[in-house]
């Protein structure tokens, strides 16, 4: 028997996501990179489906039509052309946007309500995505731009937390007004704090453990820092070094920056150097939506389970 239609939405979101979430995790493990091709082709997927979930709710489907295009703009490079005109347009239509598409649905909030006859929840759930993405990537939180992308993606599929296959009831009633994308994030925090761990226990064998920082870091030999994801810490670069230079944009510029590293970290006779591992945090993001959709907000079911 078919799924009916509601249900068979409700899958396909799920299994965008997920294949979206798996092949930029995949990308992410091996190169520290993801094409932005898939959040745009996942993104678009999410754009229509939210469409079609509130068809036959006018205000629904205006309000829905800015968000997802508010959510969309991140995911393509319409800045790019602008800049040739001035470095700082893009980032002022930006600013009206979040501007105008927030006040938008604040006015509508205010005016029909949230909910069934007013501002879909769903609309709420992206636009706190959005939100939660870009602000934890302007503090430096999220320290990819993809990391960012991908919560985004995750609130444009699944706006609001969808009823896991198990969660306490008392949790599971909170998940129907709560943002998808938060508790993706907070999942994926959860399996984070494996990384702190095992580090520490990498350099407890090692006797290399000086703390804080035995948390966050470990010595590898200088002669292979250009082979490996991660940023060099100690020593610290001065003078005549690279720490002044631009931001690598590619795998293949960070890699090309780690070997100018290298090289002057040689000509200076050291042999082993601190740094901190690049994380592929999508893998925790990964995990975070496979968690949601199993058992909803970890934090939610632990203080419940108490």
């Amino acid at each position: 028997m078919l799924p009916s239609a509601p249900t068979a939405l409700f899958v396909l979101r799920v299994v965008v996501l997920l294949a979206g979430l798996g092949f930029a995790a995949y990308g992410d493990w091996k190169i520290r990179e993801v094409d932005d091709g898939v959040w745009q082709a996942t993104g678009l997927v999410g754009a229509a489906a939210g469409f079609v979930a509130v068809w036959g709710h006018p205000l629904g489907v205006v309000l829905w039509v800015l968000v997802s295009v508010w959510a969309l703009e991140h995911l393509f490079a319409w800045d790019a052309p602008l800049e040739r005109f001035s470095e700082r347009l893009p980032g002022w239509i930006e600013l009206g946007v979040y501007a105008g598409v927030l006040t938008t649905i604040i006015v509508c909030a205010v005016h029909f309500g949230v909910g069934a006859s007013g501002v879909p929840i769903e609309v709420i759930g992206v636009a706190a995505a959005i939100l939660l993405a870009r602000g934890l990537f302007e503090i430096g939180v999220l320290y990819g731009g993809a990391d960012a992308k991908a919560l985004m993606v995750a609130g444009l599929l699944l706006p609001v937390d969808p009823t896991p296959l198990w969660s306490p009831p008392a949790a599971a009633v909170l998940l129907g007004y709560y943002p998808f994308a938060l508790t993706v994030l907070i999942d994926a925090a959860l399996f984070a704090i494996v990384v702190p761990i095992a580090i520490a226990v990498r350099n407890l064998s090692a006797h290399e453990f000086t703390f804080p920082r035995g948390f966050t870091g470990y010595t590898i030999p200088v002669a292979e820092l250009p082979e490996r994801y991660v940023w060099v810490k100690d020593p610290t670069f001065s003078g005549g070094g690279t720490e002044n230079e631009p931001e690598p944009q590619t795998t293949e510029e960070d890699r090309a920056l780690r070997q100018r590293q290298a090289d002057e970290l040689a000509k200076q006779g050291l042999k082993r150097v601190w740094v901190t591992p690049q994380l592929p945090f999508i893998l925790w993001i990964l995990a975070g939506t496979l968690a949601a959709l199993a058992a909803g907000n970890l934090v939610f079911d632990i203080l419940t389970a108490l």
